[in-house]
């Protein structure tokens, strides 16, 4: 969390592969689609709303910090607007259901300084679990996977953990003695997270025929609700008063592998666009 380098990608999706991506975990793929459809809205809230206070603070550490996060979260949210497009011609309401999530933020930045700070600190809570969860089952989820969507997602954890406690830091610049309101934030923001997750699944899930087959239909609820519940338990220490993300148990100093391995491997030169079967055995066993 001390290294957040800005890295300028732009994933291409014109000969995007079926939004069932991964092999290793079909459910996964359509949980993760589901859960990235409202994902980049929050990211440009994220943006703005870090623009606009940023002066006022003081920390230098901290400003450099803030504009890190806007530079990886504005290139997070121009990919995933894309690949919701591209999703778009699988799903036809999709449309409709980006547009709901882009609203909410909309209304959202006409709330109070201490809401929109206080919702950007509660709702990064979730990115920064969710990349470490997702990182650590790495081969479960999407050991098997098409190459593009899999490098945008590893891209994507990575970064969510690199820059994982700024926003935290950034709402105790200016509310630290509010614990009570970022921990009523963190709440709301799993509420939140956590509807719009299952708006966008149920559609998928129905596009999908799965409805035709009741047990995988079931099976596909099981692993949102299951995966939805894992996130929930993980934000239990984050309530606690002397919380701060870099004392979070699922923190150590045992690194993701993946996490290590892709930094030096994107670090060497390596294209980041893509990420193979091959290509990544290779980066993990240090000779890519």
């Amino acid at each position: 969390m001390d290294d957040i380098p800005v890295r300028q990608l732009r994933f291409e999706f014109e000969s995007a592969p079926e939004p069932v991506w991964s092999r290793s975990s079909p459910d996964f793929a359509l949980f993760i689609n589901a859960l990235g459809i409202h994902v980049p809205h929050f990211e440009r809230f994220l943006v703005k709303v870090m623009r606009a206070w940023r002066d006022e603070l003081d920390d230098e550490k901290l400003k450099a910090d803030v504009q890190a996060i806007i530079g990886q979260e504005s290139h997070h949210a121009f990919n995933f607007l894309k690949w919701t497009e591209a999703m778009g011609r699988r799903y036809p309401k999709l449309a409709a259901i980006d547009a709901h999530a882009a609203a909410y933020f909309e209304r959202a930045l006409k709330r109070s300084k201490k809401f929109q700070i206080g919702f950007t600190a509660g709702y990064e809570t979730f990115t920064f679990l969710g990349g470490m969860i997702i990182l650590n089952r790495y081969q479960e989820l999407m050991g098997e996977a098409d190459p593009v969507i899999r490098a945008l997602w590893v891209w994507h954890q990575v970064e969510e953990v690199e820059h994982g406690a700024v926003a935290f830091d950034f709402y105790r610049a200016f509310y630290r003695e509010h614990e009570w309101y970022r921990r009523w934030m963190v709440i709301h923001a799993f509420g939140h997270i956590t509807a719009e997750t299952i708006r966008a699944f149920a559609h998928m899930v129905r596009t999908e025929g799965f409805y035709r087959r009741p047990r995988r239909a079931l099976k596909a609820w099981a692993f949102c609700l299951s995966f939805a519940r894992d996130l929930g338990r993980a934000a239990l220490p984050v309530l606690r008063a002397d919380y701060h993300p870099r004392n979070h148990p699922i923190c150590n100093d045992a690194q993701n592998p993946v996490a290590l391995a892709w930094r030096a491997h994107v670090a060497a030169g390596a294209d980041p666009h893509r990420l193979t079967e091959s290509e990544v055995a290779r980066m993990l066993s240090g000779t890519a």
